[in-house]
C-alpha cells in the first residue's frame, strides 16, 4: 500500500492560522500529478508548533479531501507515548491509512524504551505503522535489531529511513526482508534506496516537484533499462533542488518555492524563520534549472 512518492505536505498558514483554502489547494495539486500518498502532520508539515486541534484537523482535511484516491499516512509521533497514542487513535478514527511515527526526541530512550513506545501505540490501535528514524533530529537512532522485534508485532508495518546511510537499509533488508516495508526520507538519495530494495519515499522535494518525483518513483523500479535511465535523467535534474532545500531547516526553504509556484506562502512559525535572500537565490536557480518556474 504505502510506496512510490509520498509527500510529506506542508501545512499553510494566513496570520498564524491554518490556511484551509491554500491547504485544499495543495492537496489537490497532488492528486492531479500522480502523488502516490499523503502524509499530513509530519515534521515538514510543522508538527512540533501545531496545536492539539491543528493537527487533528489538518489530518481530517486531507483525508475528507483526498477521497480514498491515494493513502493518507498521519503523522502521529510525539515524545510522550500517551499523546503519541491519543494521535494514533484519532488518525484511525479519522479514516486514516496509516501512521507515521518518529522516534521519541529529547528523552533519549533506550531501545527497550523505543521498544515499549512502539508496542504501547501497536497495541492501541488497528492501523499499519511507519517507524520514523530520523536520528539528526532526535538524537537516538533505532537499531536494526529492535526493528526487527517490533516487526513480529501486528501493526509494525515498516520504516522511513532517514539516516542517510544506504548500508542501513541492506542490513535491513537482510534481517526483516522485504515484507518490512522502508522509504527513504532522504530525496537525495531516492533513486538509489529504490535500486537496493526500498519501496519509495516520504519527500519534501514532492511539495513542490510531485510529477517529477512520481515519475522517478516509477521508472526507477521498472526493469526496463530504458524506464531506469529515465529516472536517472529525473534524478539528476532533481538533485540541484534537492540541495537547496535544505540549506536551511525545513520546511521554510520548500515554503518559500510553494511561494513562489503560487501554492501557498511561505509563512513559517517561531522558531523557524523565513529563509535569508542567499538561500532564495539558490532556491530559484534550482527551480528554473528543474524547468518548474
Amino acid at each position: 500500500m504505502f510506496k512510490g512518492s509520498n509527500v510529506a505536505i506542508v501545512t499553510p498558514f494566513k496570520n498564524n492560522k491554518l490556511d484551509e483554502e491554500a491547504y485544499l489547494k495543495l492537496i489537490n495539486f497532488h492528486l492531479d500529478n500522480g502523488t502516490n500518498g499523503l502524509v499530513p502532520a509530519g515534521t515538514t508539515g510543522e508538527s512540533p508548533t501545531l496545536t492539539h486541534e491543528e493537527h487533528e484537523k489538518v489530518i481530517e482535511i486531507c483525508i475528507k479531501e483526498a477521497k480514498g484516491k491515494i493513502p493518507i499516512i498521519a503523522g502521529t509521533g510525539s515524545n510522550s507515548t500517551d499523546e503519541a497514542v491519543s494521535l494514533t487513535k484519532h488518525a484511525e478514527n479519522a479514516g486514516a491509512d496509516g501512521a507515521l511515527v518518529v522516534t521519541p526526541y529529547y528523552n533519549k530512550p533506550t531501545q527497550e524504551g523505543l521498544y515499549q513506545h512502539y508496542k504501547a501505540i501497536n497495541d492501541n490501535t488497528n492501523l499499519p505503522i511507519i517507524i520514523y528514524n530520523i536520528p539528526s533530529r532526535c538524537v537516538i537512532d533505532m537499531s536494526v535489531d529492535t526493528m526487527a522485534r517490533l516487526f513480529e508485532l501486528k501493526n509494525i508495518a515498516g520504516v522511513k529511513d532517514a539516516t542517510g546511510d544506504l548500508n542501513r537499509l541492506d542490513q535491513t533488508i537482510k534481517k526483516l526482508g522485504h515484507e518490512f516495508i522502508q522509504l527513504t526520507g532522504e530525496d537525495g538519495l531516492a533513486f538509489e534506496f529504490n535500486r537496493r530494495g526500498g519501496v519509495g519515499i516520504i519527500s519534501v522535494t514532492a511539495n513542490i516537484a510531485p510529477k517529477l518525483c512520481s515519475d522517478m518513483q516509477k521508472f526507477s523500479k521498472s526493469s526496463s533499462e530504458k524506464d531506469l535511465q529515465e529516472a536517472k535523467k529525473i534524478d539528476q535534474i532533481l538533485q540541484p533542488l534537492h540541495k537547496a532545500l535544505f540549506i536551511e531547516s525545513n520546511p521554510a526553504p520548500v515554503k518559500y518555492a510553494a511561494k513562489l509556484l503560487g501554492l501557498c506562502s511561505d509563512e513559517i512559525r517561531l522558531p523557524l524563520v523565513k529563509i535569508k535572500k542567499e538561500t532564495e537565490d539558490h532556491v530559484k536557480k534550482a527551480l528554473n534549472s528543474a524547468k518548474l518556474i
